[in-house]
């Protein structure tokens, strides 16, 4: 059979790559390795059962950056393990009648070898997984020593409790007043948990986000709003019960102490302490503080519920010694764990505080004069003003003053008067880490009747999970466990009980990357020199969903680690990458029904129709891929039908990694066609190339001299690319390379020996993304090495050397810094690079798309509206 003659079979070759890494042992990672360290990490999944195409983007992105770095001599680590806890394992055990451990286990199994099926370059021998005891010990200990570091305590606190799974939920858990897993309306609860106190680290978390250079920028304003930090004062306000019997003074947050003489009423959150209270002797309120917690703790659930109140009749006295006393109501919308759990309503400059005067008939007094306003005929309607303006309606003390000069006053007097004092607030509250869940690691401590909270014993650790548990009925089955609560005080040898709450998920995934370190030390989860070596994480990658609670959860956990002697750094991720989602079109049939895609065909008018009937179908916009709306395909059919270097290349070239992906089988069927070409040119042109490695002719002219030019900018663009993530740029410009080796193969001197060169260099720069069909060829080319264990192709500057100019890059007419380019470059390439300078992004953020003003080979101007 000659070389046309044969077909690429991806199914035949990918495995048996696959088995030779693994037996060269390509991928294991050393310490004692001279190299430069480099740490790649994508999120672990958790092993719900399969593979789905999120990860496989994920993944394949991973995995070009590790191959890469590992190219350009590197040493490099790139693990993988599983996020194994989480109640989808207790879910299915109720449903299907199977224990959690056996079902998470086969998970982990199928899903290995998914990723395998992958070529992902994983150093397999470091796997781990957060259900095993030899993990999750190492995390009881930690928590053990936080304990006794201050930075954990436990207190009776208001919680987000599903009803549905039994659990508490966090508050960025709950979703529009829902639980983020299983879609139940969230009630407010008091119950006793465990909290890390992530508060002591707040002015650390926040100062920090600034070092983090190589981090997304909507990432930092989603950590820096969450973390939340507010300058203000906190006011005292003196009350008097409705019948005229003093009251506890109520202390107020405030950011504005400048609209103080603008409040028109005080309002408690429903589980504020003097809310209680007066409920006590109140049956309304009582009710009413009922039916509020019933919303649910998140500012979510209160933003979409109705604003709604109750007057206790307490009135305040104004602080700033204002002629009208305060009515106090219980609000709805005001949450315990922000500021003190009281708030002062201005209407007149608050929205909120707006509707709710509206709806209960209180005054709406303006004290903040907008510009060129009148003061004698300005009033507030139905849209609140928070703009900038001159203080009003405020008495000498204030009237006059700027916005700021009127703060700065009304806390001067505020603490004149001894009823304030300016202050700093944060919007992050401690993190609550006690779920009432089985499927989780025990929490670490006994609770004795004599001796109070009693920490386990680390020569007893791990707390275990016991086996023998029911799903049978609703609750934590540890509660319902005959045996394995019970047990002797450490201390003191009586009767005592176990914690039976068991941690947060997020608690296994805020320190999962120490642990690849060094995953089979016994001592201490990893050894301070293997973390030492390792860390921080060179590149980290995942959903931007996770922009919030894991990255922070993590940030805060290396912190705690840090101070407990675990680890030297301050941040654990150096760099982060968050990748878009992956998209298809969504299908409907006449009943309603969702389709998957295999489930429509397309009629012979181009029209869309269900296979099973023939009758038409809706097509929808492409959205998420996701299983309520069925718009799935299956990894494992697309790996077994084109091959896994298939999926990998459709994965890379569609679209820039941080922009969502539209998954069209025109397009895995493109990919797979070049994958085909990209064969057949190598394989029908191997026997006539020189041998491997042979030295380049004295004469190399035209068209191969051409063709050498091209192959050598194809190494620099392509290194250039893949160092910025511009993977679809990378995977552009190889093709570009077999494109020109189309063009310029002939047969002036040289040209063989510059075929062969440019059929390799694109065969190696492919190497990162389509490992597979990359060593095939580089096989037919001759070589008995692994093109994995070959090194980066550098360009010779010779060949890449062209007349460029120097582009001064302004913002506004303000010269923000410069670009170099080839002379004569194209328009939308100097625009793009123009558009990627991380000072041109920074002014961009959530404004327009700019004008980008371009005035060939000399300057370009980006004009960004609002831009500074």
């Amino acid at each position: 059979m000659t070389a046309r003659d044969r077909r690429y079979e991806p199914k035949h070759v990918e495995a048996r790559w696959q088995q030779a890494w693994e037996e060269r042992g390509c991928f294991a990672a050393r310490e004692s390795d001279a190299r430069p360290k480099y740490y790649a990490l994508e999120m672990f999944p958790y092993p719900s059962g399969r593979i789905h195409m999120g990860h496989v983007r994920n993944y394949t992105l991973g995995d070009v950056l590790a191959r890469y770095k590992r190219a350009r001599g590197f040493n490099v680590l790139h693990p993988m393990g599983w996020d194994a806890f989480g109640l989808p394992a207790e879910n299915a055990a109720i449903e299907r009648g199977i224990h959690p451990a056996i079902w998470t286990r086969e998970n982990i199994a199928t899903m290995r070898a998914q990723l395998k099926s992958m070529g992902l370059s994983y150093d397999w021998s470091r796997e781990i997984a957060t259900c095993d005891p030899s993990y999750y010990k190492h995390e009881q200990r930690m928590f053990l020593e936080f304990l006794e570091a201050g930075l954990v305590y436990r207190k009776e606190s208001w919680v987000n409790w599903d009803p549905a799974e039994h659990t508490v939920l966090a508050n960025e858990q709950v979703i529009d007043g829902r639980g983020w897993r299983s879609g139940a309306p969230v009630e407010k609860r008091l119950l006793a948990q465990w909290f890390l106190r992530m508060t002591a680290y707040s002015e650390d978390l926040l100062d920090s986000l600034a070092r983090l250079k190589r981090w997304p920028e909507r990432v930092l304003l989603m950590q820096e709003n969450w973390i939340g930090r507010s300058e203000g004062a906190r006011v005292n306000f003196a009350l008097r019960a409705k019948d005229g019997s003093v009251l506890d003074p109520v202390e107020v947050f405030t950011t504005r102490p400048d609209t103080l003489f603008g409040a028109s009423f005080l309002a408690l959150a429903p589980s504020h302490p003097l809310a209680l209270r007066l409920a006590e002797s109140d049956p309304p309120l009582a009710a009413f503080i009922a039916e509020c917690n019933r919303i649910g703790t998140s500012e979510a659930a209160l933003e979409t519920a109705e604003k709604r109140g109750y007057d206790t009749g307490a009135r305040a006295a104004h602080p700033l010694g204002g002629t009208n006393a305060l009515p106090v109501y219980v609000a709805n919308f005001v949450l315990m764990e922000y500021g003190t759990g009281a708030i002062f309503g201005c209407p007149a400059h608050d929205q909120r505080d707006l509707d709710f005067a509206r709806k209960y008939g209180l005054p709406v007094v303006p004290v903040v004069l907008p510009p060129d306003a009148d003061a004698a005929s300005f009033s507030v309607g139905v849209e609140a003003y928070t703009g900038d303006g001159t203080i009003f309606n405020s008495t000498a003390l204030l009237d006059g003053l700027d916005v700021a000069a009127a703060k700065r006053r009304a806390i001067d007097e505020l603490a004149r008067l001894g009823r304030g004092a300016s202050a700093v607030t944060w919007r992050q509250r401690d993190w609550g880490v006690s779920r009432q869940r089985y499927w989780g690691c025990p929490i670490p401590v006994i609770h004795c009747p004599d001796c109070g909270v009693v920490p386990v014993p680390l020569a007893d650790l791990p707390v275990v999970l016991p086996e023998d548990v029911s799903f049978d009925r609703p609750g934590n089955p540890l509660d319902h466990h005959p045996t394995w609560k019970n047990v002797a005080c450490p201390k003191c040898g009586r009767a005592a009980r176990r914690e039976t709450d068991t941690f947060d998920t997020f608690f296994e995934s805020s320190w999962y990357f120490a642990r690849f370190c060094s995953p089979h030390e016994e001592s201490r989860g990893f050894t301070r020199a293997s973390a030492d070596y390792w860390l921080p994480v060179d590149q980290y990658i995942g959903g931007v969903e996770h922009a919030i609670l894991h990255l922070l959860y993590s940030r805060f956990f290396t912190r705690g680690l840090r101070a407990c002697g675990y680890l030297g750094i301050d941040e654990p991720f150096d760099g982060m990458l968050t990748q878009g989602m992956v998209c298809h079109e969504t299908y409907r049939a006449a009943d309603g029904r969702w389709l998957t895609p295999d489930e429509v065909d397309k009629a012979e008018d181009g029209s869309r129709i269900e296979r099973a009937s023939g009758a038409p179908v809706t097509v929808g916009r492409s959205e998420k891929m996701s299983k309520s709306k069925k718009n799935v395909v299956d990894p494992a059919r697309i790996i077994e039908e084109y091959g896994a270097d298939t999926a990998r290349l459709f994965m890379l070239s569609d679209s820039p990694p941080e922009r969502d992906l539209d998954w069209t089988e025109a397009g895995i069927d493109g990919a797979f066609r070049y994958l085909k070409r990209l064969w057949r040119m190598v394989t029908e042109s191997a026997g006539a190339l020189p041998q491997p490695n042979s030295p380049a002719p004295a004469r190399i002219e035209g068209g191969a001299l051409e063709l050498r030019r091209r192959a050598h900018r194809a190494m620099f663009n392509v290194t250039e690319d893949i160092e910025r993530f511009h993977f679809n740029r990378a995977v552009a410009r190889v093709r570009e390379l077999t494109n020109a080796i189309d063009e310029l193969a002939g047969d002036e001197p040289g040209a063989a020996w510059a075929l062969r060169e440019a059929l390799e260099t694109a065969v190696r720069l492919f190497a990162p993304m389509m490992p597979h069909i990359a060593e095939e060829l580089w096989r037919e080319l001759g070589h008995a090495d692994l093109v994995a264990e070959q090194a980066w192709p550098a360009p010779d500057a010779a060949l890449i050397a062209e007349e460029q100019v120097v582009y001064p890059v302004q913002v506004n007419g303000k010269r923000r810094g410069e670009l170099r380019f080839a002379k004569g470059a194209d328009r939308a390439s100097v625009e793009a690079a123009v558009l990627d300078l991380p000072f041109v992004r920074a002014q961009l953020d959530g404004k327009a798309k700019p004008k980008v003003v371009i005035v060939p080979d000399r300057i370009a101007n980006v004009v960004i509206e609002g831009a500074k």
